[in-house]
């Protein structure tokens, strides 16, 4: 009975927390390519400014696992988000000044704040029972959606229109919200995630007393089928994601969008992401996560391609492009987070996790930094074609490992038969 009121309590807790920080972030990131196209006028800073929040993803999530599984989740994920409200304010006075290396350590601050936001799905499952992992982080993803759905839209709407009545540049104005919003989550998990999960488990500090190097936890992870395909399906998904996503700001701009528009359909593609999660994790206990992360791989695929066969004119395909990427992502995220947490025992999973993400994050700042180039010298209708197909590895992938694990489960049944 108190094993199920802390695992609500927890989901709570953490669902309240995410709903402020995902809108930081979501709004951040819509204003950082245009924010930075406007200061240098370069397609290709513009998208190294955006990308920058996958870097800075990059560089805190295996800190930031050790942190949790040293002293807990919660003093783990309000360490992230205060790294991410102070990377907001930086980027707030880099608008105000003009000044472009600044915005490009502000954006790397939110993105420790994204890191946490990540983290928080793992920490949403740490007590929920086996059959019901997938559920639990997709209520928890879910719970980003008001959040996330809603940060560009006010960020590049009421938030700019606000800084511009006040005399200062537009696009400083959703910076100056996402310091307010990420205080407000870390907050929420500072005072109500109590007691915290690990110590209910009764891991807390255990892998923080020989913490395994990068190159271990990266073995662990590829020496378990289970946890290889994990981690494709969550770096595939975020690569194609970011990758597109990065450049469809400014794919839309050379359309004479206006950046209300630009904002609703950031706005669309993050429902994608967030909005049916808790369905995407029935589905994933239900029907298991190989079959799901095949899914995610063809529907990555169509908004791609959807997207790809998109004028800069047109915004109606890049609502539904957008979208389907966003769902594709939900797919893979939640069926790999799954995955991985079933294929390691409780005492190895902060640092696994923090692996993974790491793993993850990487992909997405590759696919980030390489879209300015890639849009420069292919241009975006090809750069999203090529990125649907890329997302067809992810079912050949899942595809390979279902018959693989199929494969030892007959051969399980007739060695027990035998004996």
């Amino acid at each position: 009975m108190e094993h199920a009121a802390a695992c609500q309590r927890a989901s709570r807790t953490l669902m309240a927390s995410v709903i402020p920080t995902s809108a930081a972030m979501a709004g951040g990131f819509a204003a950082a390519a245009v924010l930075a196209e406007e200061m240098t006028g370069s397609e290709l800073l513009a998208a190294l400014a955006a990308a920058m929040m996958q870097v800075g993803s990059v560089v805190t999530t295996v800190p930031l696992a050790r942190r949790m599984a040293r002293v807990g989740r919660r003093r783990g994920l309000v360490a992230g988000w205060a790294i991410g409200a102070a990377g907001a304010g930086l980027a707030f006075l880099a608008a105000v000044a003009d000044f472009y290396p600044l915005l490009l350590a502000g954006i790397m601050g939110i993105g420790a704040g994204n890191a946490a936001n990540l983290a928080a799905r793992f920490a949403s499952a740490d007590l929920a029972l086996d059959h019901r992992r997938a559920r639990a982080i997709g209520m928890l993803v879910w719970a980003t959606t008001f959040g996330a759905a809603l940060g560009p839209t006010a960020a590049l709407g009421p938030a700019s229109a606000a800084a511009r009545s006040l005399g200062i540049p537009e696009l400083s104005g959703p910076y100056l919200l996402g310091v307010i919003l990420f205080a407000a989550g870390l907050a929420a998990t500072h005072v109500w995630l109590r007691p915290d999960p690990l110590e209910m488990l009764g891991t807390m500090g255990r892998e923080a007393a020989r913490p395994a190097s990068p190159v271990v936890v990266g073995r662990r992870i590829a020496t378990v089928p289970a946890a290889r395909l994990a981690v494709i399906a969550m770096l595939m998904g975020q690569a194609v994601m970011v990758g597109v996503m990065t450049m469809t700001p400014l794919h839309m701009e050379n359309g004479d969008h206006r950046l209300q528009v630009i904002g609703w359909v950031i706005s669309v593609h993050v429902l994608g992401m967030y909005a049916f999660s808790p369905i995407v994790g029935w589905l994933v206990d239900r029907f298991g996560p190989h079959l799901m992360i095949g899914a995610g791989g063809v529907i990555l695929c169509i908004g791609a391609e959807t997207a790809a066969h998109n004028s800069a004119e047109d915004s109606a395909g890049m609502f539904a492009g957008l979208l389907l990427i966003g769902l594709g992502w939900s797919f893979g995220l939640i069926a790999g987070s799954a995955l991985l947490i079933s294929a390691f025992p409780a005492a190895q999973r902060v640092e696994v996790q923090g692996g993974a993400d790491f793993f993850m994050t990487t992909g997405g700042a590759v696919a980030g930094l390489s879209a300015g180039a890639a849009m420069e010298a292919v241009g975006y209708h090809s750069f999203s074609h090529w990125a649907g197909l890329a997302a067809l590895l992810l079912v050949a992938a899942a595809i390979a490992a279902w018959h693989t694990a199929r494969q030892e489960r007959t051969t399980e049944i007739a060695h027990r038969g035998a004996r």
